[in-house]
């Protein structure tokens, strides 16, 4: 394929002079590798090639090339009505190639040394180092903070020991009435840490996470959402197992619903974490907690048919990929929540509770009704404390009857 697309460029008069024409090669082969057909590298070669050209006329070197020069020739494109979709992408993935083959220097951060910055860096690195916080939370907690300061201070730098506790419970009851109760359960949360961290540091003689208001938690209000057995089985068939996404999406229905894993958890898992010779799977859980599963023969059945007939070759160690390019591991658990939707569409199923978490409420709730205990539930489910598990205890009917 590569063949092909380089004799078409190699008398193309584009190319002629192009300072480009030495970097086509790799960035076409690292296409290749990422899984991107025959049609899509042409395309973008044809591109690459004109934003050469481009160069030329302006006297601009390979070095120029940045985020700047690039909108500059999608300016250039769409005055003259050629730009097309995927056109900006392409040039930002061409940038990228050329700086991770050092053939443009990557740009220095920005340096940020306002007392705001500071702070927010030192809490950071807390949160990092000290706390073992997963990136997720460390990337909730920070932007509450900053809009808290930023908020509170105006225009000036930050002055800890003039926070009162009256300036958080103002924020909170301004801010909350905007937000889901998860949200805000969060932003105190974030606050309580924040505070806390400060305390322990000396900046605060008082520790104001004490005095961080609550919001309510009505979790126990309703009772867990969850499909029955004979529904998840339906979920599970509607998947297409004589296509390749099919078996894809079936291995990882079959965690969610055998194993109750969190989606996040399928998302991180490794080739590296299946033990084939024990029977195991190495669940890298919230906390930066790993914990060690049995593998069922029918889940182990479904990754192995996966990953050998249809796991796509590429770079990364994820076990589930993306089958079109670029192929590379899933970007995040929203991907497994579509994947979940998509089956309960499938299966004409609608519960209150759409994402991936309905498999994990599933497994809990028939685990309890075939007489499993609040511990063992909780062993299954890798809560660290019983109060995680306590809700599904308002399952159990004949018991509360």
């Amino acid at each position: 394929m590569l063949k092909d697309s380089f004799e078409r460029l190699e008398t193309d008069r584009r190319l002629r002079d192009n300072p480009l024409a030495s970097h086509l090669a790799p960035f076409a082969t690292s296409l290749v590798e990422n899984g991107y057909v025959k049609s899509t590298v042409q395309s973008k070669l044809n591109l690459l090639a004109s934003f050469g050209q481009w160069l030329e006329r302006r006297r601009l070197s390979i070095t120029d090339f940045d985020e700047q020069v690039a909108e500059r020739f999608i300016a250039y494109k769409r005055r003259k009505g050629r730009v097309h979709r995927g056109n900006r992408e392409t040039l930002l993935q061409f940038l990228d190639d050329l700086r991770k083959r050092d053939v443009i220097p990557v740009p220095a951060p920005t340096c940020d040394d306002s007392p705001l910055a500071a702070i927010l860096t030192r809490y950071e690195r807390h949160l990092r180092s000290e706390r073992g916080l997963a990136a997720a939370t460390v990337i909730n907690y920070l932007p509450c903070i900053r809009k808290f300061l930023i908020e509170r201070f105006r225009e000036k730098p930050p002055v800890i020991h003039e926070v009162r506790s009256s300036d958080v419970s103002d924020f909170i009851l301004r801010h909350a009435p905007t937000m889901s109760p998860r949200r805000a359960q969060l932003v105190t949360a974030a606050f309580r840490s924040f505070f806390r961290f400060l305390f322990q540091d000396g900046d605060l003689q008082v520790n104001l996470a004490l005095s961080v208001p609550s919001v309510a938690d009505r979790r126990l209000s309703t009772i867990p959402k969850y499909l029955s057995p004979d529904q998840v089985e339906r979920v599970l068939g509607t998947c297409n197992r004589q296509t390749a996404t099919g078996r894809r999406d079936y291995a990882i229905l079959l965690l969610l619903a055998r194993l109750g894993l969190r989606a996040g958890e399928v998302v991180s898992l490794q080739l590296d974490d299946v033990d084939w010779r024990t029977g195991e799977l190495l669940v890298r859980g919230k906390g930066l907690l790993h914990d060690r599963m049995p593998l069922p023969v029918d889940v182990g059945e479904a990754v192995t048919s996966y990953l050998r007939m249809d796991r796509p070759p590429c770079k990364t160690r994820r076990v589930f990929v993306c089958m079109k390019a670029p192929r590379s591991g899933f970007a995040g658990p929203s991907t497994l929540t579509t994947i979940v939707r998509r089956a309960l569409d499938r299966a004409d199923l609608y519960p209150a509770l759409r994402g991936a978490h309905v498999l994990r409420h599933s497994l809990a709730t028939t685990l309890l009704r075939s007489g499993a205990s609040m511990n063992e539930i909780g062993e299954i489910l890798r809560h660290r404390t019983p109060n995680t598990t306590e809700i599904y205890a308002k399952l159990d009917f004949d018991g509360l009857r």
